[in-house]
């Protein structure tokens, strides 16, 4: 509580919030049918709180949740989970030099908190790691604003969505607004010629590969796109940064 409290202080938490704030409504509604699929999936709603609570992260959750469904083997689900997640490795090592100088605790808290959008909005505005501890408060108000908002908007409307999943008929089409979230999110990110690529790669292994059980054309996809946009990365000099292109 004293660490928030005085990061709260800082006049970069209230900015933080604000530049975020656009973005509640869209983080809102996928937490909302997040919610809804849960719980109309078979989980009970000690399982959907706790998963909501736990894990926090939406297109791991939504991987899993037809897996779970299914009966998959655990090591797949653990498996779909972290090829999904696996875009959180870039943002750890980038965001390394931002944070290395915090203690371990607030770091995993920082890791915990942060997510998609949050992060694409903290990059943008910090182009380079603080220089000197002015800098360091300044950063981590303006990180801590922004993700508190995504935190509560993604937490509100998920524990909403459990909560009404019952009284939310199928026909809402739920599961379309999911995907128009995802694709906001993308499209905000596709900020390099290699980051379009690799999810052009990426969709079209995932349909190429559809046939394959337990959604494990998912998976496959994937790994296609991360192992070939390495290569091409050091093959041709491609960087997947978004100074790329300017």
């Amino acid at each position: 509580m004293f660490f928030f409290r005085s990061v709260r202080r800082q006049p970069e938490f209230l900015d933080g919030m604000r530049v975020m704030a656009p973005m509640a409504v869209g983080i809102g509604a996928w937490g909302l049918m997040t919610g809804v699929a849960m719980l109309k999936s078979g989980m009970s709603v000690v399982e959907s709180v706790a998963m909501t609570l736990l894990v926090y992260a939406g297109s791991s959750q939504l991987a899993s949740i037809p897996l779970l469904v299914a009966g998959a083997p655990a090591w797949v689900v653990l498996a779909t989970g972290f090829c999904v997640n696996l875009r959180f490795v870039v943002f750890s090592l980038h965001l390394r030099p931002y944070l290395m100088h915090m203690p371990r605790w607030r770091r995993l808290t920082h890791g915990y908190l942060t997510a998609d959008l949050s992060y694409a909005v903290f990059t943008a505005r910090y182009a380079q790691p603080p220089q000197g501890a002015r800098e360091e408060a300044a950063q981590e108000a303006f990180l801590t604003g922004g993700y508190f908002v995504t935190w509560c908007a993604w937490m509100s409307m998920s524990l909403l969505g459990i909560a009404l999943a019952n009284f939310i008929p199928q026909a809402w089409g739920l599961g379309f607004a999911g995907v128009l979230s995802l694709l906001g999110i993308l499209c905000s990110m596709a900020t390099s010629r290699l980051r379009v690529v690799a999810a052009l790669i990426a969709g079209a292994t995932a349909v190429a590969a559809y046939a394959l059980p337990l959604k494990l054309n998912i998976v496959t996809g994937i790994g296609v796109a991360v192992l070939l946009c390495f290569w091409m990365e050091k093959q041709f000099g491609l960087d997947a940064s978004a100074e790329d292109d300017r």
